[in-house]
């Protein structure tokens, strides 16, 4: 648990970052007043595309003042000396006595110690279908999509259920973070099996999807629990599916893919910001990677148009994420093909960002015919019952 002095640090007091004035927060470089910019953060949307480079040491301070608490790396290691990881984009260099950024993997006497292929920091539960997945509009659990190779029935497939697995590690730093209390588990040392994840599966399982936190960190035990239950459950359906921010090394990605590309599972990209600048405010990491892989995953969706192989995401952060930001991710994706889906999906006031309103219905509708002018042909809206008319 966090002690009172880090809970005010990290802004988590009352779940208030800091008290914002009547007009709302203050940008700390051009000094613009408004309530769509978060104190958190206490950049507004213009600066950091228009003057990034005299506006980053706000935002590494940001994201310092986010991981502190909980005992993480402010920046990915970069030791002259240390152990290399290469699962993520990251890449990290972990000193001695270091950690990775992700908080998991370790150097300890140049040994690297944390999760593995066989051992996961790693909790899940079971979701009956049709559930609320990112992609339930569009998949086999959800519409029976793929039906009778991929799916159990015509439409959704009542009476089964889906095995949500959840990383407790992230390979990026959203101050929006809607899962953000993994970070207190992400250091730990409790690890599980990857055969005893597998055998979680059970016959009323239809699906297993991996999120978090995020399975990039630990893809390799995720890769191997999906090929034990696989090998397990020969002889039915069982899709492999994955949430995920997109940033892993294209090996592990290929492997991922081949298990979800047989199985009838889907791959769902978290697409949280097109400008790189944006993306590094709001996550601390680069969209580079997460940007070649999708493209890497676009000849996978063209070779299984259905059920759809690949689906992509975006949170609608009020202040931030505009409808110049979604019109170029959805040209983008567009770029492969009109027909992968993409879903826009309303934000909640979470973690740092606390202080930011939800989506309002307006920002919606206005993102969602941005996305449709860019030729896309199957968008939708999510979470729609936390749209407001903030604004």
């Amino acid at each position: 648990m966090l002690g009172e002095d880090e809970r005010k640090e990290a802004g988590f007091n009352m779940g208030i970052v800091r008290q914002q004035s009547s007009a709302g927060n203050i940008c700390q470089h051009c000094g613009k007043e408004s309530p769509l910019i978060s104190q958190a953060l206490g950049l507004c949307l213009d600066c950091i595309r228009g003057d990034f480079a005299r506006v980053l040491p706000l935002i590494e301070k940001a994201h310092g003042v986010a991981r502190r608490p909980f005992n993480l790396p402010e920046q990915p290691p970069r030791g002259v000396v240390g152990l290399e990881c290469h699962i993520c984009a990251n890449e990290c260099r972990i000193p001695p006595d270091g950690r990775g950024y992700c908080g998991l993997r370790t150097n300890r006497g140049n040994k690297r110690g944390g999760a593995s292929a066989r051992k996961g920091n790693v909790s899940w539960y079971y979701d009956p279908l049709p559930t609320n997945c990112v992609a339930d509009w569009v998949c086999p659990g959800g519409t029976g999509a793929g039906y009778p190779r991929f799916a159990y029935s015509r439409g959704a497939e009542y009476g089964y259920k889906n095995l949500a697995v959840f990383y407790q590690a992230c390979s990026f730093d959203c101050l929006f973070c809607q899962n953000w209390h993994y970070r207190s588990l992400a250091t730990g040392e409790s690890r599980v099996d990857a055969a005893e994840l597998a055998e979680a599966v059970d016959e009323h399982t239809a699906c297993i999807c991996f999120f978090g936190g995020d399975p990039t960190p630990q893809l390799p035990h995720a890769i191997r629990a999906s090929r034990l239950a696989l090998e397990s459950n020969k002889g039915r359906i069982l899709r492999i599916c994955w949430e995920s921010n997109g940033a892993m090394h294209p090996a592990l990605l290929r492997q991922a893919a081949e298990l979800s590309f047989h199985s009838g599972g889907c791959i769902k990209f978290d697409l949280k910001a097109w400008s790189e600048e944006l993306h590094i405010a709001l996550c601390s990491v680069s969209n580079k990677r997460t940007r070649e892989n999708f493209a890497l995953l676009a000849g996978y969706a063209r070779n299984r148009p259905m059920p759809p192989f690949l689906v992509a995401s975006t949170l609608l952060i009020p202040g931030y994420i505009d409808k110049e930001e979604i019109s170029r991710i959805a040209a983008f994706i567009c770029s492969f093909s009109p027909d992968i889906p993409y879903a826009l999906l309303a934000f909640h006031p979470q973690f740092m960002m606390k202080d930011l309103p939800p989506t309002s219905e307006r920002h919606a509708r206005e993102c969602l015919a941005a996305a449709k002018m860019q030729g896309l042909r199957n968008v939708r809206l999510g979470n729609i019952h936390l749209l407001s008319d903030y604004y």
